[in-house]
């Protein structure tokens, strides 16, 4: 298993491997006139992705780069086209697994075709909190309405009087408050930092183990965002809680991470701890991101740096050749043009996809 060497399974929660997600293309009238294929959009092009345990793991890349799809992916809101998903249930629902014969490996339980009642009780456990704060939620309900909604569909709480408290602890437990003010909002007269909560609420309602943050903080005013982040890792420690945190900004990543994969046109090119991966990137593409990082020191305001990459990101329908990154990459070689790189391990639990480490060997 590629990156065990850094993970035991005892420290994971959650882990998927040679995951890909294609989206079939119409095809056009051509194209079934003359019988050819129709094209895929090859959005995750085999991952192995790890979650550990009460830790944040991000996943850092460019719009288009397949993050969103990989996060919704290990979740069960899109199925794999490839790959299989693993993940150790909680006590309840793994009675229900070990029941119905669901596939199981190191403790872990298959969780890629799960249906049915399963995967109804596995929603409660994986949860997502969107990126857009303004239009994931409904703007016909009350935030009260909006919080319970879940909580009906679970058959969670046996009267109304139980889901109001569960749904004023939710509040309480996002610094909603006092909670009673906001039950019967709506989400217009919410601003876009209270609306994020909220959302986050929804997400951690049902008990939820695993949350994917899809860029929860990129469409919040500057002011806002650390007051969200910090909710969220207070939540993390509160709760026990694992997040896949996802972004484009590596200045947040290095917050809150403690893990970083970057991932480029559907594949990670490189992984590790997050000081490792910030201090010492070894794949061009990360040192490429890491330059357009705004740097914080005044002197620096009027420098202009020159970041070590060229060219547009190709489509994600004709993927190059060889290493993806080669058509923009400073450093390319023939061997790029040619074959995938693998993953070389270049620092403490530190992988890089690059063929330069292997010249370095």
């Amino acid at each position: 298993m590629i990156f065990m060497s850094t993970y035991s399974y005892k420290d994971l929660i959650l882990f998927g491997e040679g995951l890909k997600v294609y989206f079939s293309l119409a095809r056009s009238l051509t194209e079934v006139l003359t019988f050819k294929k129709g094209r895929n959009v090859r959005a995750v092009d085999g991952v192995n992705i790890y979650l550990p345990r009460n830790k944040v793991t991000c996943l850092v890349g460019e719009s288009g780069c397949g993050k969103t799809t990989l996060g919704r992916s290990i979740i069960g809101l899109i199925r794999p086209t490839e790959g299989r998903i693993y993940y150790k249930p909680s006590k309840e629902l793994e009675e229900l697994m070990e029941k119905e014969g669901v596939p199981k490996r190191e403790g872990f339980y298959d969780i890629t075709d799960v249906s049915g009642k399963i995967y109804k009780l596995l929603r409660r456990e994986l949860q997502i909190v969107f990126q857009d704060p303004y239009g994931s939620l409904n703007p016909r309900m009350t935030v009260k309405e909006i919080l319970e909604e879940p909580l009906i569909i679970h058959g969670i709480g046996e009267s109304e009087d139980e889901r109001l408290e569960m749904v004023i602890k939710a509040l309480t437990d996002v610094k909603l408050t006092p909670p009673e003010e906001f039950l019967n909002l709506y989400p217009f007269q919410l601003s876009g930092g209270q609306r994020q909560r909220v959302n986050i609420a929804r997400a951690l309602i049902l008990g939820a183990k695993v949350v994917v943050a899809d860029e929860p903080v990129s469409m919040l005013d500057v002011s806002i965002r650390a007051e969200i982040l910090k909710l969220m890792l207070d939540l993390k420690e509160n709760r026990d809680l694992t997040y896949l945190f996802i972004t484009h900004d590596l200045a947040v990543a290095s917050i809150i991470c403690d893990y970083i994969n970057i991932m480029y046109l559907g594949k990670i090119v490189e992984r590790g701890p997050t000081d490792e991966v910030i201090k010492n990137p070894k794949h061009p593409y990360t040192q490429a991101l890491l330059v357009a990082v705004p740097q914080p020191d005044p002197k620096g305001r009027w420098v202009i740096k020159e970041v070590p990459i060229k060219g547009e990101v190709p489509s994600a329908i004709n993927i190059p050749p060889g290493c993806r990154f080669h058509p923009r990459c400073l450093y390319a070689m023939d061997i790029c043009q040619r074959e995938e790189p693998p993953e070389y391990l270049v620092g403490k639990d530190h992988y890089s996809a690059c063929w330069l480490h292997k010249e370095k060997k």
